[in-house]
């Protein structure tokens, strides 16, 4: 079995449990059925891309089609996560959206220097959450065609 995907998974990194609820609630609100896996800082992350430690059982499972990643999280930053995943010849096509508060030019031009598909500014109200969930749905999993 490819370690791609078959259904394709969504991995989400953030460190603030509300912003993971909130991205939850808005995947359901937008009618996404693909399935989302959270993590909780860019160490949880790695290991579930590279199934260490507690995802060691997931190595002949596909890889997500698609990672959000915050940008501020402890212990190993989405910076370090995303230079760590472009690094990696069997992670580097996986697409990495950055969602995070962040409107700093600086993190934007380093996220993109470092490989990032897309920057995403986190919204401040849940409508504008869920169309931006909607339209990254639309985008990813029926417009281009991912890598197998």
């Amino acid at each position: 079995m490819s370690p791609y995907r078959q259904t394709i998974c969504i991995v989400y990194a953030d460190d603030d449990p509300e912003d993971r609820m909130l991205v939850k609630d808005a995947l359901e609100e937008s009618r996404l059925a693909n399935p989302i896996h959270f993590v909780e800082d860019g160490e949880q992350l790695m290991d579930y891309l590279k199934r260490r430690g507690p995802y060691a059982d997931l190595a002949e499972k596909s890889y997500p089609g698609l990672i959000l990643l915050d940008l501020n999280m402890p212990r190993k930053d989405g910076r370090e996560a995303l230079e760590e995943i472009k690094a990696d010849p069997k992670l580097r096509r996986i697409p990495v959206v950055v969602l995070t508060t962040s409107k700093a030019e600086e993190d934007i031009c380093r996220s993109y220097d470092l490989g990032v598909s897309g920057f995403i500014v986190k919204p401040v109200t849940f409508d504008s959450l869920t169309e931006i969930v909607r339209t990254l749905g639309k985008y990813w999993f029926e417009i281009v065609e991912l890598p197998v």
